[in-house]
């Protein structure tokens, strides 16, 4: 699993809403001002979040977005699905979008690898919840640092065919 700038994104609005009363909408401009996330991917994020129910919105005055329930109850296993997708490496170990596979009963790799890989990882982001974000934002650290150290896999490809250095 490799995390994306969506993925940070809504990292850094769920932990600013998080912070937040449940009661207390939210508007779009307070969260991007507030998170630095640019507007067009904030209302991205704010649109798959809604439409995941990891968080609700209210139009008009006093309107904008807020958690429908406490920070706690909200895990990262949910809010990735919701801004990436699958989790799992492969289709054929997908929970939420399989696809079968013709050598899945035979395949050792996928039973033990991937089974074990998608598992781990629905565990770990499982235990991870928006109170956890929202406690690193209250703290000042936003993940903004951690922009720079995603890894795309195009960057990955040409790195392997490069001489090392001496």
């Amino acid at each position: 699993m490799r995390l994306s700038k969506t993925d940070i994104y809504a990292f850094k609005v769920l932990g600013y809403l998080g912070t937040q009363p449940l009661e207390r909408f939210v508007g779009s401009e307070e969260l991007g001002q507030a998170t630095g996330v640019p507007h067009t991917y904030l209302m991205r994020i704010l649109a798959a979040l809604v439409g995941h129910h990891l968080v609700v919105s209210k139009k008009g005055q006093g309107g904008g977005y807020a958690l429908p329930r406490p920070p706690q109850e909200i895990n990262l296993r949910d809010v990735i699905r919701a801004v990436d997708g699958p989790i799992a490496p492969l289709a054929c170990v997908s929970l939420n979008w399989p696809k079968a596979c013709l050598e899945e009963k035979r395949c050792h790799a996928r039973s033990t690898v991937w089974l074990k890989v998608r598992d781990a990882v629905l565990q770990s982001l499982g235990q991870v919840s928006v109170a956890d974000l929202a406690a690193d934002f209250q703290q000042g650290v936003d993940y903004s640092e951690c922009l720079d150290h995603l890894l795309p896999s195009s960057e990955l490809l040409t790195r392997r065919t490069k001489t090392p250095r001496q």
